[in-house]
């Protein structure tokens, strides 16, 4: 009866998002699988996660068979937070469906972020501060400091307001003080953003009613509008776009403050959070929401937009694959749409909620908030440029039957065709070849009797550092009709036969016209390397015979190189009468002899 009664009290607390006063009545509970959950759950949002592990454990060790997957992801959540990376790879694996490898993920990410930072925390006692913007020649940021506000039962805190202050040269906060009385209210205000122009902006506020959504009473957070009237912060409104029904929050302008971005829980999100964008007209009005699509969002939480001057989105998920919690990530914009965004990299992101990034790119110094230390506080940072190396990787197959290529030779070459690297590929047909970011090149793949394969491409900060190229080549048989494999097991290059006047080796007008041919088969295939094979018939002796084809054979060895074709891919050689296509002896008739005179062309190369 004690534990029905403790339950249904504890029950009532978590219900109403009082996590604090929950987990003192469920900590007095016997461990039954919803006593285990709501424990964790109450730890976990209020960001105790060395407290949450606990629970969690115990939850997914005994009720592994019915538990559901979303604690596997909080779990491993949990497991990151606490440094127990191992561990949290083998959960998120069992959430994901596949495997997860965060020291693997963190050597890759050294490949291909952009940037690396260089963080400093901007106040040493955590007073729960985050969302940090910029106004005039200040900062604004959101802050539990305030200890005469009403506490939030959610983590028995002081609810949020802004705050406004100044930075020192060392980067230090200084004058801080509370933003806005008409801004401030008893409710929560956070994620402030200002026009260019300092006069109209933009910040979150919870409702003040709760109202029921699904099962849950929920206080909303919306977003809301005021503009700047001799001095005051007026006509305090809120978005259209906002509800009593789901939450609207962290808004965002674009560089030319013609759009609004934000996050949202909307029913048309992937799952949780997702961040959108309306477009704000000229008379003031709002467009509607545009969700930013699969590329940016997943069912897990995407919040904290940001852009860039270059339109460059920068945000907060725990979707994508990350450090733990939510890792700050970066996308390029490009003809309308942002690209696959790549993760900031351990140098700022860790294993707790790293969020609500900003950035003076034209000085590479911004901030973030972060409660890798327990707490929500603001840290700044200066970027550099990550003196990475970028990687294109891929393998070699046949075109046509897709077989691996061993011993294929793939080449990187800059747009003004320097080679930059090369290597043989090895029995799985794989390379990787540096290159750097923000550059054209060209990749090759050559092999002995296959036409050469080229790929131009060009290297950006989008995600797209690490190419997979595979490159597909094609035997000089299958490409070319004039090339054939006999069941000698050479290739040749069948050509009509050249006649020589008798006792003669000059090149006669016919003879040219066939090889043109060969001259532009060997100017499309610059590897190609033949054998000029020159052959006589059956009469006179071996000697005159030996020296006859010899002449005959260097005399269309000049020929081509007269025309282009580089002497070291020709190879002459003279065969007499040696090896007689018809084996007629002494009984040969003219036309046999003619078919035993003969020059033939064999691909060696």
């Amino acid at each position: 009866m004690a534990q029905k009664k403790g339950t249904e009290k504890a029950n009532k607390f978590f219900a109403e998002k009082a996590y604090y006063e929950a987990a003192k009545l469920y900590k007095e509970l016997k461990t039954t699988q919803e006593v285990l959950q709501n424990l964790g759950d109450c730890y976990y949002y209020n960001n105790e996660m060395i407290f949450a592990e606990k629970p969690y454990a115990n939850l997914i060790s005994t009720y592994k068979d019915s538990v559901k997957s979303e604690y596997y992801f909080k779990y491993a959540n949990v497991l990151n937070a606490i440094n127990n990376t191992k561990r949290a790879d083998e959960m998120m694996s069992k959430y994901k469906g596949f495997a997860v490898d965060t020291q693997k993920f963190k050597e890759h990410l050294n490949t291909i972020v952009p940037y690396n930072y260089e963080v400093k925390k901007l106040s040493k006692n955590a007073s729960g501060d985050f969302g940090i913007s910029f106004y005039e020649d200040k900062i604004v940021f959101a802050s539990m400091r305030n200890t005469k506000n009403q506490l939030y039962k959610w983590n028995q805190k002081p609810y949020l307001d802004l705050y406004q202050a100044t930075l020192s040269a060392d980067g230090a906060l200084e004058d801080i003080k509370p933003f806005s009385k008409s801004i401030n209210s008893k409710m929560h205000e956070s994620s402030a953003v200002f026009t260019k122009d300092n006069k109209t902006m933009y910040f979150n506020r919870t409702s003040d009613k709760r109202v029921k959504v699904g099962e849950e009473l929920i206080a909303t957070v919306k977003i809301y509008r005021a503009t700047l009237d001799n001095g005051e912060w007026v006509n305090i409104t809120e978005t259209p776009f906002s509800s009593n029904q789901f939450s609207t929050q962290h808004p965002a302008l674009s560089s030319d403050e013609k759009k609004l971005y934000f996050s949202s829980d909307r029913p048309d999100s992937f799952g949780s959070f997702d961040i959108y964008y309306v477009t704000i007209n000229e008379d003031g009005t709002y467009g509607e929401p545009v969700n930013l699509g699969s590329n940016i969002n997943t069912k897990e939480r995407e919040q904290f937009p940001y852009v860039g001057a270059e339109n460059t989105l920068y945000f907060a998920s725990n979707g994508h694959q990350g450090l733990g919690g939510l890792d700050l990530f970066m996308s390029n914009y490009y003809s309308g749409v942002f690209a696959k965004p790549i993760n900031l990299g351990e140098t700022i992101n860790s294993g707790r909620d790293d969020f609500s990034f900003i950035i003076k790119e034209s000085d590479s110094i911004g901030y973030f908030s972060s409660n890798r230390d327990g707490a929500d506080n603001l840290y700044t940072f200066i970027r550099t440029e990550n003196e990475r190396q970028f990687i294109v990787e891929g393998d070699v197959r046949d075109k046509n039957t897709k077989e691996l290529l061993p011993g294929t030779t793939v080449t990187l070459y800059d747009e003004n065709d320097n080679l930059i690297v090369q290597m043989v590929v090895g029995d799985d047909a794989k390379y990787a070849l540096n290159s750097e970011p923000n550059k054209k090149y060209k990749i090759t793949a050559e092999r002995d009797f296959y036409v050469s394969k080229k790929i131009d491409f060009e290297t950006k900060d989008d995600g797209l550092i690490r190419f997979n190229i595979e490159l597909e080549i094609e035997t000089y048989v299958d490409a070319e009709e004039l090339i054939v494999k006999k069941d000698d097991g050479l290739v040749y290059v069948e050509l009509e036969n050249i006649y020589f006047d008798f006792n003669k080796w000059d090149i006669q007008p016919q003879a040219a016209q066939v090889l043109e041919v060969l001259v532009g088969l060997m100017k499309k295939h610059p590897r190609m390397e033949i054998e000029l094979g020159a052959h006589t018939d059956t009469r006179a002796s071996e000697v005159y015979n030996l020296r006859l084809s010899h002449n005959r054979a260097n005399s269309v060895l000049e020929y081509l190189v007269a025309n282009g074709i580089k002497r070291s891919r020709v190879k002459a050689k003279g065969y007499g009468k040696r090896n007689p296509l018809i084996k007629c002896g002494d009984n040969c008739t003219e036309t046999e002899h003619a078919i035993n005179r003969r020059c033939e062309f064999v691909i060696v190369k």
